[in-house]
């Protein structure tokens, strides 16, 4: 699982029978999830003393109940800020489990040395968006709600980024795609967070087991000649992590090769130091080696003379020909794996590649 867990103004404390106990800076708040199926202890004197509480519908929906909430308030990851107003369906206008994906493209972004075009479609309030901006990127912001698009405008002020390069759109996102497709516009890296059913702007449906798998294959046509990376999150239950990796293996890996990596992400829960489950993510990201790179050569040697940190950096590598630095700059790219008892490593004519596997 990959675990948001680096917020300082978002928590949740706690989670039972339902629904979860949150603090979303100064104010806590009681909203129901499907996935609290477990009846513990409410012992926490937040259960008693919220400030909002959203109570669910026997008929579906719901309303909110309020004790000296104000009507809007903001709170912070790192350098952006976000503002906050409960509305219809429990929501609050953020999602705070998906800053363990805006860590991951950023630093992607922030790496690449060149200038990068991300796309992010059912882009709500722009925490994808600002995060894509404030690494650097150039960012295609799509909502189909004008709502959304008008909030995550007011974010990006609030973040200091009310003069990035953002492109603000309100479009149907897959019609806007196609669009882009004739138009021969491409992007360094696409960011889609699809709900799992909605309408567009002009009564579009979009039913996400019957659109999702049509849309990557578009998607894929976007991408530029040296993409960055490719990210679906989902809240859908049957889209979980290996319908996600099978589906994104099948669309990018035959085009661009590099790897797909799908788990489910989470949030830290304070009481119970375990981890509340929040949906799932695939993510695709170019690896060294594709298979129109040609191969300047290939070496083995002793597992035991090679040591690679988790991050890809070789601490030590060589052999009788070829000495590498303790350090490489993430530019310089080389591929390794394991093979038998042996770590097998390749360069590429004139280069070394960053990531290992």
């Amino acid at each position: 699982m990959w675990l948001a867990d680096g917020w300082k103004d978002y928590q949740v404390i706690d989670c039972s029978k339902g629904e979860k106990l949150e603090r979303w800076g100064e104010y806590l708040l009681v909203r129901p999830d499907p996935q609290v199926i477990w009846d513990t202890p409410k012992t926490h004197v937040g259960w008693r003393h919220k400030n909002g509480h959203y109570h669910r519908s026997a008929k579906g929906g719901g309303e909110w109940e309020f004790f000296d909430l104000p009507q809007q308030w903001s709170i912070s990851y790192k350098n952006l800020t976000f503002n906050l107003k409960p509305f219809s369906f429990k929501h609050t206008g953020l999602f705070p489990e998906q800053a363990v994906n805006w860590d991951w493209f950023g630093n992607k972004i922030r790496q690449a040395g060149r200038p990068v075009k991300v796309l992010n479609l059912f882009a709500y309030t722009g925490g994808a968006t600002l995060a894509a901006a404030a690494a650097g990127a150039s960012v295609t912001h799509v909502d189909a709600s004008k709502g959304m698009v008008g909030w995550a405008k007011e974010n990006a002020v609030s973040s200091g980024l009310a003069d990035a390069p953002i492109r603000w759109l309100v479009d149907d996102c897959v019609k806007f795609v196609e669009r882009e497709i004739r138009r021969g516009n491409h992007y360094d890296g696409i960011i889609m967070d699809p709900p799992s059913y909605g309408r567009g702007p002009k009564g579009e449906i979009w039913k996400i087991e019957d659109a999702i798998h049509p849309l990557v294959k578009l998607c894929v046509q976007l991408l530029s000649d040296d993409p960055l990376f490719f990210l679906i999150n989902s809240y859908t239950t049957g889209l979980a992590p290996a319908v996600l990796t099978y589906m994104m293996s099948t669309e990018i890996v035959p085009k661009f090769g590099g790897h797909v990596d799908a788990q489910e992400i989470g949030l830290p829960v304070k009481e119970s130091g375990l981890a509340l489950p929040c949906g799932a993510s695939g993510r695709w990201e170019k690896w060294p080696f594709h298979p129109s790179h040609k191969i300047s050569r290939e070496i083995k040697i002793p597992l035991h003379d090679a040591y690679a940190s988790q991050s890809g950096i070789f601490e030590h590598f060589n052999d009788s020909s070829l000495t590498l630095p303790v350090s490489l700059p993430e530019r310089l790219k080389f591929s390794a794996w394991e093979s038998g008892s042996s770590c097998c490593f390749r360069t590429l004519q004139s280069q070394y590649h960053q990531s290992c596997r």
